[in-house]
């Protein structure tokens, strides 16, 4: 088992935060990533920070949204929609995701909005 599975996801949200926000994004539009990608909505997110919600857990209970299989590309080196791990897979996507809201993509594009 990967040690990140067991990491709480409370630990490594403040640097989730402090990415976006050195490239002048906001804690709303983080927020907005995590409600879509697991159907988690703000209340539910935040109890999952404070009550220090391992990622094995918070994806276990998480429904991902239907428009995961949009999401391709490499996060450190691999491509997630290669990876066969699925809870590896989801967490790639949550990187995924704040990587392409870091680099500056319209949120439309980050959530996979149909055109």
């Amino acid at each position: 088992m990967h040690r990140i599975f067991t990491k709480s996801v409370a630990s490594v949200y403040p640097m989730y935060v402090a990415k976006l926000e050195k490239k002048g994004r906001t804690e709303d539009e983080l927020v907005e990533v995590f409600e879509w990608l697991t159907g988690f909505d703000e209340a539910t997110l935040r109890r999952h920070l404070a009550d220090g919600t391992t990622f094995q857990d918070f994806f276990a209970q998480a429904h991902l949204n239907p428009n995961v299989s949009l999401i391709s590309g490499v996060v450190c080196g691999i491509r997630v929609e290669e990876i066969e791990d699925p809870l590896m897979q989801k967490l790639r996507y949550l990187d995924k995701l704040v990587d392409e809201l870091a680099r500056g993509k319209k949120m439309e594009k980050v959530l996979r909005v149909p055109a």
